[in-house]
């Protein structure tokens, strides 16, 4: 018995990396237009050898995807981080040979990817938002409560600045625009998400906590994120994100509420997963109840293959 169970496991393996090694040989991920990841507030494309994006670009590029991974100003407006990713994607557009990119945007990187289908939907087949505050985030409300113009509001402010700064420093950015921690606050509170959205609607729901137009201006939306602020106790980022959700009267993620990180088709608000987990951090410490991050991104790809884009 003990020999038949070793040789039915055996088989199960051998089956699930042949099943693996045959996706990458169709091209699972091969996409028409290569993938733009943007990253969210205090965020990085590499630093001191830690990708943002924890195995993912590497993961999408096996199945056949061109991926390209993209670093703007850590701490500021969505407009200001949105022209820098402009800039960038025009770059890709001319290097890549492809006329448009698929835009994926973590965080404060959902707006931003969001500015930049909107200025110039000619460059972009879809915006794909991954737990993002479009309607803005609780915490980023209570932050917001630090009275203006006051010494603690500028103590905060050059704190949070600073860290940005080493940040920047650290992944050796090619970004030289200042950082603005108000700025970014200003964008991801409701009130300036509010000002935000009413001049970039696209993709966003007409109602409370439902979908938005699927397609704008030719440019496919998406989203999804996760409402389980902690889900490792190995993680300790964890404590963070689980601080972050006691701002919060509905289902998050730790710092983005479920309805908020709606745009286009919601492909699924409500993963065991945090707001680190969904770029597959702290080190791919995630839940073990859940779909891994990574196999989250790749299917996404093949949706995006599966739909021309």
């Amino acid at each position: 018995m003990k020999k038949n169970k070793n040789l039915l496991a055996l088989s199960l393996c051998s089956l699930a990396l042949a099943t693996g090694t045959a996706q990458a040989a169709t091209g699972y991920t091969e996409t028409r237009y290569p993938i733009v990841l943007g990253h969210g507030m205090l965020g990085f494309d590499s630093m001191l050898g830690i990708d943002y994006w924890y195995g993912i670009p590497q993961a999408l590029r096996r199945g056949g995807a061109q991926v390209y991974v993209t670093e703007v100003s850590q701490l500021n407006t969505s407009e200001v981080r949105g022209e820098e990713l402009l800039a960038q994607v025009e770059e890709i557009v001319a290097i890549s040979g492809k006329h448009k990119v698929n835009l994926i945007g973590h965080s404060h990187g959902g707006p931003t990817v969001r500015y930049v289908a909107a200025v110039r939907p000619d460059l972009v087949a879809s915006v794909t938002s991954v737990g993002a505050p479009h309607k803005g985030s609780d915490v980023a409300d209570l932050i917001r409560r630090i009275p203006e113009g006051s010494a603690e509001e500028a103590i905060v402010a050059g704190l949070v600045n600073a860290m940005g700064s080493l940040i920047n420093f650290l992944s050796g950015s090619r970004s030289s625009t200042p950082q603005n921690s108000l700025g970014s606050l200003e964008s991801l509170n409701s009130e300036g998400a509010a000002r935000f959205n009413a001049r970039f609607p696209q993709g966003l729901p007409t109602t409370a906590c439902g979908e938005g137009a699927y397609k704008v201006n030719g440019v496919r939306y998406y989203s999804w994120s996760g409402t389980s602020p902690m889900t490792n106790p190995l993680d300790i980022s964890d404590a963070l994100t689980g601080a972050g959700a006691l701002a919060f009267d509905e289902a998050n993620d730790g710092l983005v509420g479920r309805c908020s990180s709606h745009l286009g088709m919601v492909i699924r608000d409500n993963y065991r997963m945090n707001h680190l987990d969904e770029v597959n951090q702290t080190f791919g410490l995630t839940s073990l109840f859940e779909t891994d991050p990574v196999t989250v991104y790749r299917q996404h790809a093949n949706r995006l293959k599966n739909a021309g884009l």
